[in-house]
């Protein structure tokens, strides 16, 4: 009976004896918080797009799930092992729609590991080189910057000159980065594609508003490519 509670209530290993039930919770918890700032991350920077799977919802079960396997493994040559072959016929068919998803679900599994062997001063470099790429990624150093919206403006034909200069200058002011991506015209009509990365403090209805006061007689529609664009 002695030698029964004592593997119910043991951790399998001399090794594993050693990390101690406050080690164990203490490295769960770091791996937990890890988690949770790396989907705080995944929120800031892409969770507005559309196209997104919200996989950072899974983040900290995947961390502390991770963290627990790798230390359970990591004392046992021959449980490594066998979690080698039953990795090895498991396929995961779960879409991934962006492909930083990738990306974070890499940084959440190291994250894991790293608190799984130990490494926090290895854990805390790589989040940090990681909050830094994916801030010169966001301002465009890397590269440039997802537009965030399409707006095509249709105009008389007669009108276009007196107009063209009043619908730049009223999209200039109510949008940020915007530039003209096109100008078309046909035997009625002049068709202006006009680009942009974001609202500029202003809200859509402004940007509505002020397009409605000078294209009275003309049409146009406002295509957005994220969700943030409010």
């Amino acid at each position: 009976m002695e030698s029964l509670i004592k593997a119910l209530t043991g951790f399998g290993s001399q090794q594993m004896e050693d990390v101690g039930i406050a080690g164990f919770i203490f490295v769960i918890s770091v791996s937990l918080v890890g988690s949770i700032f790396i989907a705080y991350l995944y929120r800031y920077f892409y969770a507005g797009r559309s196209t997104g799977s919200q996989i950072h919802r899974a983040f900290p079960l995947l961390a502390i799930s991770i963290t627990s396997i790798f230390l359970t493994i990591q004392f046992s040559l021959p449980l490594s092992l066998g979690l080698l072959g039953a990795l090895s016929i498991v396929r995961f068919r779960t879409p991934i729609k962006e492909p930083e998803e990738i990306g974070f679900l890499m940084l959440v599994i190291a994250t894991a590991i790293s608190c799984a062997t130990f490494n926090f001063v290895l854990l805390s470099i790589v989040l940090f080189v990681a909050v830094v790429g994916l801030f010169l990624l966001k301002s465009g150093i890397i590269h440039r910057p997802q537009d965030e919206g399409m707006i095509i403006v249709t105009l008389p034909l007669d009108q276009h000159r007196s107009l063209y200069d009043k619908v730049i200058g009223q999209l200039n002011k109510h949008t940020q980065k915007g530039r003209v991506e096109s100008i078309s015209k046909t035997e009625t009509d002049s068709v202006i594609s006009y680009a942009f990365r974001g609202l500029g403090g202003s809200s859509l209805t402004e940007l509505q508003a002020g397009l409605d006061e000078i294209l009275a007689s003309s049409s146009y529609n406002i295509f957005l490519n994220q969700q943030r664009v409010s």
